[in-house]
């Protein structure tokens, strides 16, 4: 089992920036794929990005890339989504997410969640 908290969420204005961590117990993070989903009100919950277990791969949803950088650093057993040129439709409550395989942009893939931490973008 593995314990996931994501922190670092928060009010920011559009064009701004956040970077939310990931950190995890119970288990080394390096076992896990890591990946970030985000679900805004009314809205299913949707795929951000992942990493591999080595942080060698990362792959992200349209709607972020180019914006968002997804890392880990499993000797601190934490992960990382930086958000860049934020916009008032990445207002959601944000979550971190791990599986002991490579690869899903699923949420029903994945096998532990964090408790989620809301991000919201002002225009």
């Amino acid at each position: 089992q593995v314990q996931l908290v994501e922190s670092g969420g928060g009010l920011v204005q559009a064009g701004g920036s956040l970077r939310l961590s990931c950190a995890a117990s119970g288990r080394t993070l390096s076992m896990y794929t890591i990946a970030w989903f985000r679900q805004a009100p009314g809205k299913e919950r949707e795929f951000v990005a992942r990493i591999s277990y080595s942080g060698g791969s990362t792959y992200y949803a349209d709607s972020v890339k180019g914006r968002f950088t997804i890392s880990r650093d499993n000797a601190k057993n934490t992960g990382y989504l930086q958000m860049n040129s934020l916009k008032p439709e990445d207002t959601a409550v944000y979550y971190c997410a791990a599986r002991g395989r490579p690869g899903a942009t699923k949420a029903y893939e994945y096998e532990y969640w964090g408790q989620g931490t809301q991000v919201t973008v002002s225009s």
